[in-house]
């Protein structure tokens, strides 16, 4: 038994909208509601549960804006978003499902429609990626002094999209006198629903193309660009900052050093060899077999292996995807980490493990933040406390991009 829901992965999906109250996302008697209507339902019953209830504040914005009640209207629309971004992640998986596709495509126009309704509007924009462009968002500081600002940009992990990045983090920076800029790359969002584009483990690619694009916004302050990594973020942030130099400051939360130590201290915990596991991709075939046995008793391990991780890294197999968690790692790289970092560790969640270690071999100026249960804040990227998390990061990045 969950939190709210009654099935375990549909908790671990719908209880991320806890950690987005504060920030305008589905309040928790939303969520409660939703968990009820759900009960003991399926996959399809929790998608509908979650879409019937966007639906229905969609119908409410639309009713306050036709009476000029611009306000609520935006509020209303804003959190239909984030009601459609929980419905369709128990659905990942190639082939892509329809009603994840509709589902996002309704999420996207009920943030762009509420966005639009701040003051001043914020209008979607692209950012060039060669042949591609990324969806992005520039939220500008809410209050402040005349003259450039810090900018603060966002990456995602594995499997949110810019508008949770919107209630976890942007508002908070918005509200601190940060402006935002927020996408989604290779293997997230847009990228991966739309254009099977998949995950790449050069994120200092990314990152380069987009502060080239960040350069070119008005306001920003070029000496003051922090880049925020959450989730799987939490890699991706401290490798684009091993080749993306014009960084200030980097946030990873957690503080993860690769993706494949993870997947080889559990092997390792059933009996593996560490000398058996030190090349993923070769592990003999009857160690792939119990990873394969794992995954079946295992409807979270399943789904974030097989369902998540094959569609975004582009795999069919199991073997495939070792050989390809094993190149996101900054091995020979996180000495190339020259800007002030700062590491988060939550004390229950497993991605952290690694965290102190991590923070061992960093040569730069650095910052480890744990956070507790007693907190409120023990699970992955203290989601039922984001409050704590970013008066923590943003007081941190206040000290260190104070000119």
């Amino acid at each position: 038994m969950g939190v709210l829901f009654k099935d375990d992965l549909h908790d671990a999906f719908g209880t991320r909208a806890l950690g987005y109250i504060p920030y305008g996302g589905a309040d928790f008697g939303e969520v409660q509601a939703v968990a009820r209507t759900v009960g003991d339902g399926d996959v399809g019953e929790y998608h509908t549960a979650w879409v019937e209830a966007g639906d229905r504040i969609i119908e409410r914005g639309r009713a306050a804006l036709a009476v000029g009640k611009r306000s609520s209207a935006r509020d209303a629309f804003l959190r239909a978003s984030c009601h459609y971004a929980l419905s369709y992640l128990p659905l990942f998986g190639d082939p892509v499902d329809p009603r994840l596709v509709a589902a996002f495509r309704k999420q996207i126009a009920a943030f762009d429609e509420g966005l639009a309704l701040l003051d001043p509007p914020v209008l979607p924009l692209r950012i060039p990626f060669g042949e591609q462009s990324f969806p992005a968002y520039f939220l500008p500081a809410k209050a402040h002094a005349n003259g450039a600002r810090p900018l603060t940009i966002l990456t995602n992990g594995y499997d949110a999209t810019v508008t949770e990045m919107y209630f976890a983090s942007a508002v908070a920076a918005s509200r601190r006198g940060y402006h935002c800029l927020f996408f989604d790359g290779p293997g997230q969002g847009e990228m991966l629903f739309e254009h099977d584009v998949h995950l790449r483990p050069d994120w200092e690619t990314v990152i380069a193309r987009v502060v080239d694009f960040a350069l070119q916004l008005k306001g920003i302050d070029p000496k003051r660009i922090a880049l925020i990594g959450w989730s799987l973020g939490g890699y991706l942030a401290p490798r684009a900052a091993s080749g993306e130099h014009r960084l200030a400051a980097c946030v990873a939360d957690p503080g993860l050093f690769g993706m494949s130590d993870g997947m080889r201290q559990m092997l390792i915990k059933v009996g593996a060899s560490p000398e058996s596991v030190k090349d993923l991709g070769s592990i003999d075939n009857a160690l792939l077999d119990q990873i394969e046995a794992m995954q079946r008793a295992n409807r979270h391990l399943y789904w974030s292996i097989a369902r998540r991780g094959f569609w975004v890294h582009g795999v069919d197999n199991l073997r495939d995807y070792l050989r390809s968690i094993q190149q996101y790692t900054l091995e020979g790289r996180v000495e190339s980490i020259t800007c002030p970092t700062l590491l988060t560790a939550a004390e229950n969640d497993r991605l952290a493990a690694g965290a102190q270690t991590f923070f061992e071999a960093l040569r730069c100026p650095k910052t480890l933040a744990r956070f507790t249960a007693a907190e409120g804040a023990g699970i992955h990227v203290e989601g039922f406390n984001r409050s704590l998390l970013n008066a923590r990061v943003y007081d941190w990045l206040d000290e260190i991009l104070t000119p």
